[in-house]
């Protein structure tokens, strides 16, 4: 089911949709969703996720990780 731009679901019948859609048209409501139909602003918050979590860990955690992600990448070969 597709959703909103705010993660409400979009109506499913022709009818309801048609009416979603001329609401975007005119502006009463505002879709905010990317050409692949992911909300802009949770792309943007997860592309700054990677890095803020990196930068509040110590280089120790960090190795940590990164040891556990390669050992479970190379188990099974």
């Amino acid at each position: 089911m597709p959703r909103g731009p705010k993660g409400e679901k979009r109506p499913a019948d022709a009818i309801g949709n048609a009416i979603m859609i001329g609401k975007i048209a005119t502006g009463e409501i505002e879709d905010i969703t990317t050409e692949d139909g992911k909300n802009a602003a949770a792309v943007a918050l997860g592309r700054m996720g990677g890095k803020a979590r990196a930068e509040g860990m110590t280089a120790k955690r960090r190795k940590e990780i990164a040891k556990k992600a390669a050992a479970s990448r190379w188990k099974d070969r």
